[in-house]
Formats: structure tokens, sequence, C-alpha cells
């Protein structure tokens, strides 16, 4: 079974994979492993740390709050950019990313959770959220998606 897929689209030059994940707690290590080995292969080096984290993120609350498998995709946007999405089967969409609009407003000091993302609220260069319907194999769920580029490579650039 092929567990990545890469596919290229010849008119725009750009390329996505596909990660089927189960429900499993080492599924954000091996999309974070995968992930460095496609941007590293790509020659976007100046993306990993924070892809790597935010996809870390995402994957951790598929993980988390549904209880079936999750798919990560990685898709190149024009200039250098990434958009990292995550599907899960569980339909709910997660504050913040159930309302995109207003601050985004810090996590009380004591909460047990939430902070994995805002972290890719904060980290990211657009993010959002929304349910998916039943496609013809029954899978509803949501899909979480965040884009970097042009701010990540700036903190890596700090950070150097």
């Amino acid at each position: 079974m092929v567990t990545v897929s890469p596919q290229k689209s010849e008119a725009s030059a750009s390329w996505s994979y596909a990660l089927q994940l189960p429900h499993d707690p080492l599924a954000p290590r091996i999309a974070r492993v995968t992930l460095r080995a496609v941007l590293a292969g790509h020659r976007l080096p100046q993306l990993i740390d924070t892809a790597e984290l935010l996809t870390s993120e995402l994957v951790t609350n598929a993980y988390r709050h549904s209880t079936g498998p999750a798919t990560l995709r990685l898709r190149a946007l024009p200039g250098t950019r990434l958009r990292v999405s995550v599907w899960d089967a569980n339909p709910y969409i997660p504050p913040p990313f159930d309302k995109r609009t207003g601050p985004l407003h810090p996590i009380p000091v004591g909460a047990d959770g939430g902070r994995g993302l805002f972290l890719v609220c904060h980290y990211a260069d657009a993010w959002g959220g929304y349910p998916l319907g039943d496609d013809l194999f029954g899978r509803g769920g949501k899909l979480l998606w965040c884009e970097l580029g042009a701010r990540a490579v700036d903190r890596t650039e700090v950070a150097a």
C-alpha cells in the first residue's frame, strides 16, 4: 500500500504529497519526518522548522480529537510557499479555527490544552478550517489548513 503519493501538475510546475496516517501516537512524528524529507527534496530548507511545528500541531490535534485515521497533505504554492492541510473524521472545528475574525486570545495559564492550534494561527501566514460533507466513501469530518512562506523565511534569516 502506498502511503505517500506525489502528485505533480505540469501546467503549474507545483507539487503535492498526501500521507495517510493511522490513528496512532506515532503519527505526528511520522508526519514530521515526511515533511522534512519533502521540503529538503524540493530545496525548501528555510521552511522546515516552522512547517514542522505547524504540521506536528495539526496532526496531533487530529490524533487527540478523532478516533480514526487522518490524512496530511503538503502542497507547494507560488513563491516558495507551502500549504499544510490535515483531514480527520471529527466534524467539530475547534477554536480558533471556527472563527477567523477578531484577534486571537491567549490561552489561560491553567488550561489543559488549546495551545497547539493557537501556535498554528500565530506562526502561519494564513489558516482556516471547514467541515466536509460525506464523500463517496462515507467520510465526512473536517479539514484544518495553514500556509507559510514569507514569514517563515524571515524568521529563519533573523535566527541565523
